[in-house]
C-alpha cells in the first residue's frame, strides 16, 4: 500500500537505518517530533517517549548504572520496535493490534494529548518491551535474573519514571504560552488506570515466560498479549 502524502515525511524518518546508539534514537524521535503537527496524536506519545529517553540517558541514578551497556542496548532495541511499528502501519504491512489502537486514532478529535501519550506507552511497554528484553539478552548471551545488575538497573528506571511521569503529562496538557489547555485532573485518573512501572514489571515476567515457550504456544501467548494490549489502549483513548 502506498504511504499517504501527509505521512511521507514521517515514513522517511522511521524507514531510515535502524538506530545503533541512544543518541541516534533521540535524534530519530526529535525528527519525528519535527514532522508531526500538534493535531497528530502520535506526536504526544513521541514527545513523552523522547523526554523519558533523555532522562535515562542524561540522569542515571546515584552511583550510576550497574550495567550501562546492557541498559543502553535494551533502549536502542526497544526504540527500534517503535519505529518499526509506525513504519509497518504507514505502508500497510502487518501491524500489532496494540499499536493500531493508537495509530488508527491519531487524528481523531476530542482525545487529549495525555491519552495519546499513555496509549502509546501502553502499546510500547506491554507489547514491545518483553520482545526487546529477549532480543537484547540473546545478543548479550545472558538471561538476567531478579538478583542481577541488569534487573537492578531496570528497576532503577522505574524509579526515574515514577518521579518524571506526573510532571511530563502535565507538560503535555500545557500550551506554548504556559496555559493549561486540557484537563490536568485527568493525569491522576490516567495514572491510576494505567501504571507504567507495573507494566514494566509485567513485561520482565512475560519475557521470562516466553523463554519457556516454543512454536504454537509462544505464538498464542504473543497474540493474546497483543489483543489485550489493544483493548487496554482503546480504553485509555476512550477515558473521559
Amino acid at each position: 500500500m502506498a504511504v499517504a502524502p501527509e505521512d511521507q515525511a514521517l515514513y522517511a524518518v522511521v524507514s531510515a537505518v535502524p538506530p545503533a546508539t541512544i543518541q541516534e534514537v533521540i535524534r530519530g524521535m526529535e525528527q519525528i517530533d519535527a514532522v508531526l503537527d500538534d493535531s497528530d496524536g502520535l506526536k504526544w506519545f513521541n514527545r513523552l517517549y523522547l523526554s523519558v529517553t533523555r532522562e535515562v540517558d542524561c540522569h542515571p541514578p546515584a552511583g550510576g548504572w550497574q550495567d550501562a551497556a546492557w541498559l543502553l542496548a535494551l533502549d536502542v532495541v526497544f526504540a527500534g520496535l517503535y519505529f518499526s511499528a509506525v513504519r509497518s502501519y504507514l505502508d500497510g504491512s502487518a501491524t500489532p493490534n496494540s499499536w493500531r489502537a493508537l495509530l488508527d486514532s491519531r487524528r481523531t478529535p476530542g482525545i487529549d494529548r495525555l491519552q495519546f501519550a499513555l496509549a502509546g506507552m501502553n502499546a510500547h511497554i506491554n507489547h514491545d518491551l518483553a520482545l526487546a528484553l529477549l532480543t537484547t539478552d540473546a545478543v548479550e548471551n545472558q538471561a538476567p535474573g531478579r538478583d542481577s545488575p541488569q534487573h537492578a538497573d531496570y528497576e532503577a528506571v522505574n524509579g526515574l519514571l515514577n518521579a518524571l511521569m506526573p510532571a511530563e503529562l502535565t507538560m503535555l496538557a500545557t500550551d506554548l504560552l504556559g496555559v493549561l489547555a486540557q484537563d490536568t485532573g485527568k493525569v491522576g485518573r490516567l495514572l491510576a488506570f494505567w501504571n507504567m512501572c507495573a507494566a514494566r514489571d509485567m513485561a520482565w515476567d512475560f519475557a521470562n515466560h516466553l523463554r519457556t515457550l516454543r512454536g504454537l504456544p509462544r505464538n498464542a501467548a504473543l497474540t493474546a498479549q497483543d489483543q489485550m494490549t489493544g483493548v487496554l489502549g482503546r480504553a485509555i483513548l476512550a477515558l473521559n
